[in-house]
């Protein structure tokens, strides 16, 4: 759960937000906060898994849509957050070694290498504030939340040392508001874009929704559909599974909040 107690950052400017994580607070998720501007998942691998993991983003650009790949050994955020430290500004981190969850950290910074090479990726948070103003309710906002995030059956295209199954997102949407939904979303591809699937969770594998992999369950209304999407959480799965010497990524919900307006990821 989201500490009420917690200030609230919704409207301060992206640098005072990642100052205020880099500070090391208690880690909350990020849904709702900055509202306007993008939020990104991440992924650091050395630097002989980098190929491998970028045509792999490549190749499944709907669950990893590449906003920004840093130098090999750079913290620095050009694009995306010039002046930040991408091992000390998202609010929580998750170290794999040799696939497995080793460590959950509020900074990374102590444990950065020079072959380090760091991919930012889209995130579904950026178009939560577009569903909120088309009138389309964002259950996990509402109820203090994390999203909740499933694991599928829905293969990801592999690529070198890289595979595994799609994990998504799960927002219940109004049945009335499911086109509305759709074509919100759909116009911000560079963000996950539109849905993989609505309806039967069990279609792609998914087996009780009040237990997701990663984040919080929410409640479902009667005459919602569960709609999901695919989510950036996708290449930890790939980790997981392909078993690098070393990984860090943000913990899932735990984003980094850049200076980009989300206007400028819409299409068009």
């Amino acid at each position: 759960m989201i500490n009420p107690t917690s200030p609230s950052l919704s409207t301060d400017t992206p640098a005072a937000v990642r100052r205020y994580f880099s500070a090391d607070p208690a880690p909350r998720p990020t849904a709702g906060l900055c509202n306007g501007f993008a939020q990104c998942n991440l992924a650091v691998l050395p630097r002989e898994y980098a190929y491998d993991f970028l045509l792999f983003t490549q190749r499944n650009p709907k669950a990893c849509p590449v906003l920004e790949v840093l130098d090999a050994g750079s913290r620095d955020m050009p694009f995306l957050a010039p002046g930040g430290d991408v091992a000390r500004d998202i609010p929580l981190y998750r170290v794999y070694r040799d696939g497995e969850l080793s460590e959950e950290l509020r900074s990374v910074a102590h444990l950065w290498r020079d072959d380090f090479v760091s991919f930012l990726i889209g995130c579904s948070f950026s178009f939560e504030w577009a569903l909120l103003e088309s009138g389309v309710p964002v259950r996990h906002i509402e109820e203090g939340r994390n999203v909740p995030m499933y694991l599928t059956n829905i293969p990801c295209t592999p690529a070198g040392v890289f595979s595994g199954n799609m994990v998504v997102s799960m927002r219940p949407v109004p049945r009335a508001l499911l086109t509305r939904a759709v074509t919100v979303t759909a116009a911000m591809p560079r963000v996950h874009g539109s849905p993989i699937h609505l309806g039967d969770p069990s279609a792609i594998g998914i087996t009780d929704l009040s237990r997701p992999d990663f984040g919080d369950a929410v409640t479902i209304h009667p005459g919602e559909v569960p709609v999901f999407w695919p989510c950036g959480v996708t290449p930890q799965a790939a980790i997981m599974r392909s078993r690098p010497s070393i990984a860090i990524t943000h913990a899932p919900g735990h984003m980094l909040v850049t200076d980009v307006k989300n206007s400028l990821l819409k299409e068009g």
